[in-house]
């Protein structure tokens, strides 16, 4: 490895812990730039757009390196990923109504016209996207359509068809019918055992022992999303018809 790229290791830049090992940490950090993930590195990009892949838009842990580099090594998949910097408009993140089998309660985009907030685009071959299409059993990739959601690159350019998962459990409402803003995983699993007896006497009355109690149990993660549904903390994320369509 040369000088020029030993500072960019993933474990250099903080990037390198996957949230499918570290639940709590979920989403995962962040990269501060566009890149090009290449194993343990995360490399400069030569350019933004990548034609004959798939750009798909990462709201939650697929935006980490260390959670994407998981994936594929689960898989033995090697070839590099782009990962580009984005101005999203349209789209917020949510929390999904489901307890994962990971041990975390994962974001969800939202239909939020108007609103604009920096996302990654991450760039998959047909090989990474079966992949990572594997790794979402709770959602259907869907295509944002423009210009109702506009997705602009750090140089200006704008996507003209950029994908993104859609929850199909639907995502968890704050008070009213309104999507609930997703505050990192920690805050939002106390928030959410501090409001249910039912789901303390499920998953306990820690953080830990919700991620410890549902990686353990597949079922009382299913019981768990049920009882979101039971106990009206469920809406519409305003984009299911676009999985319908």
């Amino acid at each position: 490895m040369d000088e020029r790229h030993e500072h960019r290791t993933l474990e250099a830049l903080g990037l390198a812990h996957a949230p499918r090992d570290h639940p709590l940490a979920y989403p995962g950090k962040w990269p501060t730039e566009s890149g090009l993930l290449a194993g343990d590195l995360l490399l400069p990009l030569e350019r933004l757009t990548h034609p004959g892949r798939t750009p798909v838009l990462a709201v939650g842990s697929n935006a980490s390196p260390g959670q994407l580099r998981h994936k594929m090594a689960a898989l033995g998949i090697t070839s590099p990923i782009p990962m580009v910097r984005t101005r999203v408009t349209g789209i917020g993140i949510g929390v999904s109504a489901h307890v994962s089998r990971l041990g975390y309660v994962s974001a969800s985009p939202v239909d939020s016209p108007g609103a604009t907030r920096r996302l990654f685009v991450i760039w998959l071959d047909a090989e990474q996207l079966a992949a990572v299409d594997a790794t979402e059993p709770n959602y259907d990739r869907v295509v944002l359509p423009a210009p109702r959601f506009h997705v602009e690159a750090e140089n200006g350019e704008t996507l003209p068809e950029v994908f993104s998962y859609v929850n199909r459990h639907g995502v968890l409402r704050n008070g009213t019918d309104t999507p609930r803003r997703h505050p990192g995983q920690h805050a939002l699993i106390t928030e959410l055992l501090l409001r249910s007896t039912a789901l303390r006497e499920m998953f306990g009355t820690t953080p830990e022992e919700f991620v410890t109690r549902a990686r353990a149990d597949a079922l009382l993660c299913e019981r768990g999303t049920r009882l979101f549904a039971k106990e009206n903390l469920v809406t519409h994320s305003g984009l299911e018809h676009l999985r319908l369509g």
